[in-house]
C-alpha cells in the first residue's frame, strides 16, 4: 500500500476540514437523556445537522444515502476493487449528539491559529493552561479550537463527524485510490446511552466498524467498560410533620442515606486506568417517594457483578435503618466490554495500529473510560474498535481540538481504507 501522507492531507484538506468542523459546532444539538426512550433523535436540533449531512453527501456524488425516521444516516460508497477481491465491507461512525453535561446551545467556536503557547483564557472564567496539558503545549504554533467558554465546543462528536466527512470527500476526489466497500454511519443520542436503542443492525453491509469518537492524536482503544444503571426506588410513609414522631418515613432521607453509602474512593473523581466506579446520576422526589439513578463500571465481568450485589446490600441497609419505609434496585445493562468480542479478531487491531504508524505517529493504545456506540455495535456483532478524533476535556467549557489531530484522524482514516483493501 502507499501510505497517505499526513502533509499532503494538511496542504489539500486542513482549511475544508476546519470550516466544516465550525459550522458543524454551531448547530445545536445537544440530546435529552429524558426523552431519548421515547423518541430518537431526543432533540430536533440532531435532525438539522443530519439532514445538513445528508444534502453534503449527496452533493459530493454518493449515491446510496438513506436517513430513515429514527435520525440514523448510512451512506454506502462502493469499491473500486477488481471482482475477484475478497474484501469485508467496512464502516466509519460518528454521532452527531452532544452532551448536555455544559450547555451546547449558541456555540460560538474560537480559532487561536497560530496558538501561541500561552494560557487559553475565554468567558465565564475559564482558563486552558499549557503548564497543566504538556497535549496542550505541543501545539504550540497550530491551530486551537476552543469554545468562548460559555459552551462546550462539540468537538465530542463534531471533529468524528467531520473527519469522516473529509475523508468521504478526498475519496470522492481520488477515485483511483484502491478500497472495499464502505459504509458511513452518524447516529444521534450516542450521550444518552439509548442511541442505538432502534438502530437497523441488521440493514448493514460492514463485517467491521470504526468509530471517530476517541480522544487525544493517536488514541486507538478496543476495550471499555462493563456499564450498567441502577435505578433505586424509596418508598416513605408520609403524615404531618406535627405529628411526625415516630411514624414519617422521609423517602428523601433514604435516598441521602443510599448516596452516602456509595463509596468515595470508588467515585469517577477519584479513580483513574482500570479502577472501576460508582456515581449518583440524578435523583428526584418527595417525603413520599424518590427515585435515584446510579452509574456504575468496571473492565471486569465479575466486578461489575460484585458492584450490582453491593447496591442491593445498601438498599437492605437502608431500608432496616427506615422502619416502614421499603428500597427496590432494578439494574440494567448499559454496554459490554468490546474486547471480549474484539479479541476475536486480531486482524482488526493489526490493521488499525498500522494505518496509524501509516500515518507518521506511534498509537497509544488505551482502555476506555466509558462507552462509544462502537460499544453497542460490538455486542450487536460487528466488531468495532475506536480512533481518535483529536479533542480534549470532553463534555466541558474548557474542551479544546488541535487542528493537526483532526488533519491525522483524516489520515488514519484513509490509510486504513487502502490497509483494508489489499
Amino acid at each position: 500500500m502507499n501510505a497517505i501522507n499526513y502533509d499532503t492531507v494538511k496542504k489539500d484538506f486542513s482549511d475544508e476540514l476546519l470550516e466544516r468542523f465550525l459550522r458543524y459546532t454551531r448547530i445545536y444539538t445537544t440530546s435529552d437523556e429524558t426523552l431519548a426512550e421515547a423518541r430518537t433523535p431526543s432533540t430536533p436540533g440532531q435532525w438539522d445537522l443530519l439532514r445538513i449531512l445528508e444534502a453534503e453527501l449527496k452533493s459530493f456524488g454518493v449515491k446510496d444515502v438513506s436517513l430513515d425516521e429514527y435520525g440514523y444516516l448510512i451512506a454506502r460508497l462502493p469499491g473500486n476493487l477488481p471482482e475477484d477481491a475478497r474484501v469485508d465491507t467496512v464502516g466509519f461512525m460518528a454521532h452527531v449528539d452532544t452532551s448536555s453535561d455544559a450547555p451546547g446551545e449558541n456555540v460560538s467556536p474560537q480559532v487561536h491559529n497560530p496558538y501561541d503557547g500561552k494560557i487559553i483564557k475565554l468567558k465565564n472564567e475559564i482558563s486552558i493552561d499549557p503548564a497543566e496539558s504538556s497535549l496542550l503545549a505541543s501545539y504550540e504554533g497550530e491551530a486551537v479550537i476552543t469554545s468562548d467558554g460559555t459552551t462546550l465546543l462539540g468537538a465530542d462528536d463534531k471533529a468524528g463527524v467531520a473527519e469522516i466527512m473529509t475523508a468521504v470527500h478526498w475519496l470522492i476526489q481520488h477515485p483511483e485510490a484502491p478500497r472495499g466497500s464502505l459504509e458511513i454511519i452518524f447516529t444521534p443520542d450516542e450521550e444518552t446511552g439509548m442511541g442505538m436503542n432502534r438502530f437497523p443492525v441488521k440493514s448493514l453491509k460492514s463485517r467491521f466498524c470504526f468509530t471517530m469518537d476517541g480522544g487525544r492524536e493517536g488514541e486507538m482503544e478496543s476495550e471499555c467498560y462493563f456499564a450498567r444503571a441502577a435505578r433505586v426506588s424509596f418508598k416513605g410513609n408520609v403524615i404531618h410533620p406535627g405529628a411526625a414522631r415516630g411514624k414519617l418515613v422521609n423517602a428523601v432521607t433514604m435516598a441521602g442515606a443510599f448516596i452516602s453509602l456509595l463509596p468515595r474512593n470508588e467515585s469517577p473523581e477519584a479513580t483513574d486506568g482500570r479502577y472501576g466506579n460508582y456515581w449518583p446520576h440524578k435523583v428526584e422526589g418527595t417525603l413520599d417517594s424518590a427515585e435515584l439513578t446510579v452509574f456504575y463500571r468496571s473492565f471486569d465481568a465479575d466486578d461489575i457483578q460484585r458492584r450490582s450485589d453491593a447496591l442491593h446490600s445498601f438498599a437492605a441497609g437502608v431500608e432496616a435503618a427506615f422502619p416502614g419505609g421499603s428500597v427496590s434496585v432494578e439494574t440494567k445493562e448499559q454496554y459490554r466490554n468490546m474486547r471480549e468480542e474484539l479479541d476475536k479478531y486480531p486482524q482488526v487491531i493489526n490493521k488499525l495500529r498500522e494505518a496509524v504508524m501509516a500515518s507518521g505517529i506511534e498509537p497509544l493504545e488505551n482502555p476506555i473510560r466509558g462507552g462509544t456506540d462502537g460499544s453497542r455495535l460490538t455486542a450487536m456483532g460487528i466488531p468495532t474498535p475506536n480512533i481518535f478524533a483529536g479533542g480534549v476535556s470532553f463534555h466541558s467549557r474548557s474542551e479544546w481540538v488541535a487542528l493537526p489531530a483532526m488533519v491525522r484522524s483524516v489520515t488514519v482514516i484513509l490509510n486504513l481504507i487502502g490497509i483494508w483493501s489489499e
